[in-house]
């Protein structure tokens, strides 16, 4: 948890309400139950801090006592909330068209309702006393908790592998079991600190109004209740009680904002364990535009598709990254540019943008020094909206132009991609341009601000030969006019081989090789490298047998065991490559190798 003055105010007055609720009875228990005659209804004084009760008693003692049965009854209500409010949150995603729609507007309806209210009406139903106290401040949290659960579900249920799932066949229980609730249950978990301090307070008021814990019991609510009667005469007696729900509450409510707080934080500065690469890596890459250093990115259950990569890349250099589907080369790239998908996590020990930590850069500052281009520009063009218009949305958001200007610099850019007719393009919506001409038209978006990196994660797979080469001849020439630095994101090494000054192969989440591109089809050292060249066909490979291929399967990211991963499917493989994992070690000037075997 952050050390902010929050989190530390949480952190003491949470312990304290925990360590009251444990050790209050064995101390103070029979203090608290001792009736003294003599002593009724007493002020404050030096035997009795916070006077006494109609019998006697002494309320310092009984407010001391009484934080384990409000703490209790608060945990007991918070669970009960939770629990309804998370089925009725999930029934949409089980239920048919109809069913989701009644249970969504039931949701609506309780929201909307008043919670003391709803409160006390399910408290007097079930009936007076701490039974009744409890289910009905469940049933009032239960509305946020399903309101929450419901978005959640509702952001998950779209994802691909959801979507897979459906397509499967696999029942609707069963995806809500396994795929949505799973990835949903953190902000879940973290709720319940703050619902916890919501439930303090709102058992405290049942009780204050007569409809919660009644005698011989007392809580909190109980004590403050019988002691607002004396209030005029002697306050002490209503404050303590009054002190106790207020700071246990506020400890609640603000351990819940700084949890979020920190779980909202996707990129999380810290070292892993242990390193990647034995180099000195404490000192920042001097003259690199993009630094990265043990960068991970993880998942709930243990899923860590990226892991400890490093890699620069410098002024006008394209460096390739290379490696199967599932590497987690788009996963860099997203974790790069900030946009890892929920519930991902990044972490790092550096992620500098031309020397600047990319954490403490604001999202204008991001939007002008980095451009994205995706493999599918459908997805990144709003088939509504005509391209000039959204080029020019990039200028007037992020550099502050006015319209005319930043239309006039969207046709200037369409122009500097070698669109032809910059303005009639303009004028049209992304479904009338070809293939080609959209993926140039995005790569003129990123040309909007003065990138000084270009992250291009496969944006010439879904197109053709012919198309192709130009956008890789286009991307040559804008990295060498404007001295921008291109991370060339690709699973087709020959492409890589064609465009990129520098290679880094990935395999299972972690780089096995860096090198020169040069080097790459007489000194590729790692087997998997080597298999990869192999598998491309050329103008001398034989016909009539059947083209190279790798054996096996990618290890999933879930499966990844302590030696190296490529170990299964390497004919190198010895002992050792199935128990320890090779580092990345220098093997040549600009040369980096993770394999036992490398020769």
């Amino acid at each position: 948890m952050p050390r902010t003055p929050a989190a530390v105010i949480s952190a003491v007055l949470v312990t304290l309400t925990i360590v009251l609720a444990i050790i209050g009875p064995p101390i103070w228990g029979e203090a608290a139950e001792r009736i003294d005659a003599a002593a009724i209804l007493q002020g404050a004084s030096a035997a009795h801090p916070l006077g006494t009760d109609n019998l006697g008693r002494d309320l310092l003692a009984r407010v001391l006592v009484a934080g384990r049965f409000s703490l209790l009854l608060a945990l007991a209500a918070t669970l009960i909330g939770a629990f309804l409010g998370v089925i009725l949150g999930a029934l949409p995603s089980v239920l048919g068209r109809r069913g989701a729609r009644f249970v969504t507007g039931t949701v609506n309806a309780l929201v909307a309702f008043p919670g003391l209210l709803l409160a006390m009406f399910t408290a007097v139903v079930a009936g007076l006393g701490a039974r009744g106290a409890v289910l009905g401040i469940g049933v009032a949290i239960a509305p946020s908790f399903a309101r929450l659960t419901q978005t959640l579900a509702a952001s998950v249920a779209g994802a691909d592998f959801v979507q897979a799932a459906r397509m499967l066949g696999v029942p609707r229980r069963r995806v809500l079991a396994r795929h949505v609730l799973p990835n949903i249950a953190e902000p879940l978990i973290l709720n319940l600190a703050q619902a916890l301090g919501g439930a303090l307070l709102g058992l405290a008021g049942m009780s204050f109004l007569g409809l919660g814990v009644q005698p011989p019991q007392f809580d909190w609510g109980r004590l403050l209740f019988d002691g607002f009667a004396r209030f005029y005469v002697s306050p002490e007696v209503a404050l303590g009680p009054a002190a106790a729900i207020a700071l246990a509450g506020i400890g609640f409510n603000l351990l819940g904002d700084s949890l979020a707080r920190r779980a909202a934080r996707t990129a999380v500065q810290g070292k892993p364990e242990r390193p990647d690469a034995p180099v000195a890596r404490d000192e920042p890459a001097e003259g690199a535009v993009l630094d990265v250093r043990d960068l991970t990115v993880t998942f709930p259950g243990g899923v860590t598709p990226v892991r400890e990569l490093s890699l620069t890349v410098r002024p006008g250099e394209i460096v390739g990254l290379v490696g199967e589907s599932g590497s987690g080369k788009s996963l860099t790239a997203a974790a790069v540019g900030d946009l890892v998908p929920y519930p991902g996590t990044v972490t790092y020990a550096r992620l500098r943008l031309d020397g600047r930590d990319m954490a403490a850069m604001t999202r204008q500052e991001l939007g002008t020094g980095l451009a994205m281009v995706f493999q599918d520009p459908m997805a990144s063009l709003n088939p509504a909206l005509r391209v000039g218009g959204q080029l020019a949305e990039v200028a007037l958001v992020h550099q502050g132009a006015g319209r005319a200007e930043a239309r006039q610099r969207a046709v200037d850019r369409l122009g500097h991609v070698h669109l032809p007719d910059p303005e009639k393009q303009a004028r049209r919506h992304p479904h009338e341009l070809s293939g080609g001409m959209r993926q140039r038209a995005v790569i003129a978006m990123g040309l909007m601000g003065s990138p000084k990196l270009i992250i291009a994660d496969e944006p010439t797979t879904a197109l053709d030969v012919t198309v192709q080469r130009q956008i890789l001849k286009l991307l040559r020439e804008v990295s060498e006019e404007t001295g921008a630095a291109t991370l060339f994101i690709s699973h087709d090494i020959a492409v890589v081989g064609e465009l990129c000054d520098r290679v880094v192969v990935m395999y299972a989440g972690r780089v096995v090789e860096e090198l020169p591109v040069a080097d790459l089809a007489d000194g590729a050292k790692h087997p998997y490298t080597r298999a990869l060249i192999a598998s491309l066909p050329d103008m001398d490979t034989d016909r009539d047998r059947p083209l190279a291929s790798i054996p096996g399967t990618q290890p999933a990211p879930a499966d990844i065991g302590s030696g190296c991963a490529f170990a299964a499917r390497c004919a190198l493989a010895t002992a050792r490559c199935s128990t320890d994992r090779p580092l990345l070690e220098m093997y040549g000037k600009g040369h980096h190798v993770a394999c036992w075997e490398a020769s």
